[in-house]
């Protein structure tokens, strides 16, 4: 399905990262813009003195880096798009939110800055804010050689109510299926349950252990009939159900894990829905533990919280 027309892909990326946002802008007959955002040191960028010669050091930087974007611009065109390109400089996580906003973009495309496993994040800082303050959909790729994705797994929460909290589901499954579509990859989707007070009710001792289990069961089917009903209503037919029981940033890794999960499409706004309060404790921790590439996305209507900064 069509439906990016105006993408932004941040520099500095990889080969796949490239690659990948050439040929959806390809695909969607979208235009395309790589923005190298250059963070300002605390000394600043100023004009210094060699020998007679006065240099400008802002000047040099921003030419230097608009001359890898030329080399960059012209790999892409290879591959039959034409991207524009520009080097700002200022806070990345700023540059990129004002780029989006002033020239609406609806999709933003980024390299993971870290390398990920037992030791190490996959996501950087400048992820994990655009995570946060993006108003339009994020896709963070894990740096990898591999140029399709196999297996997609999208993270849905049924059980939440209001028409935000529906909007949400509507996007996670829509690009989902889109993406799985496009790579000709499995397509699977979960939703992580809990039973309200079963620790509780296990711990008193005032309920026979076969009544809580009991209990618990009918829980289940009634989180698959949730989920059955909001697949059918959005035709995702085609696709494995998984219903793994716990805290979803601890079960949702793990499942992405076991099951080779290329990519993970998830919302990041938390149950409360205040305004300005735009990701919760669960999709921190999912995101701490992942090891894959995630496409993230906000609700309609989400407003980021430095729209402020940026109009002043």
């Amino acid at each position: 399905m069509k439906r990016f027309k105006n993408i932004l892909l941040v520099y500095e990326c990889d080969e796949s990262t490239l690659v990948r946002a050439a040929a959806l802008a390809k695909d969607n007959s979208a235009k395309l813009t790589i923005l190298y955002p250059i963070k300002v040191h605390p000394g600043g960028m100023r004009s210094v003195t060699i020998g007679s010669k006065q240099v400008d050091i802002r000047k040099l930087v921003v030419g230097e880096c608009q001359s890898q974007l030329d080399l960059v611009a012209a790999t892409v065109q290879n591959m039959g798009v034409r991207p524009a390109s520009k080097v700002l400089i200022g806070d990345p996580t700023l540059e990129v939110v004002r780029d989006v906003i002033e020239q609406e973009r609806d999709l933003v495309i980024m390299t993971a800055e870290g390398v990920g496993g037992a030791r190490s994040r996959l996501f950087g800082s400048t992820s994990r804010h655009l995570m946060r303050k993006c108003p339009v959909p994020l896709f963070v790729m894990k740096p990898s050689r591999r140029r399709h994705f196999h297996r997609i797994l999208a993270a849905v929460d049924p059980e939440v109510t209001g028409e935000a909290r529906d909007t949400l589901n509507t996007l996670i499954l829509e690009l989902g299926l889109s993406m799985s579509a496009r790579e000709d990859a499995e397509f699977h989707v979960a939703h992580a349950w809990a039973m309200y007070g079963e620790t509780m009710l296990r711990g008193t001792g005032e309920m026979h252990k076969d009544d809580i289990d009991r209990l618990v069961r009918q829980e289940a089917v009634r989180r698959r009939k949730l989920v059955q009903s909001l697949l059918t209503r959005h035709m995702a037919t085609r696709c494995e159900v998984h219903l793994p029981k716990g805290e979803a940033g601890e079960v949702i890794p793990r499942l992405a894990a076991r099951l080779g999960i290329d990519l993970l499409v998830m919302g990041t706004v938390c149950r409360t829905g205040i305004p300005g309060f735009i990701i919760g404790n669960t999709a921190e921790q999912v995101l701490d533990a992942v090891e894959c590439s995630v496409l993230v996305v906000k609700p309609a209507g989400f407003v980021s919280p430095v729209t402020g900064l940026i109009s002043n």
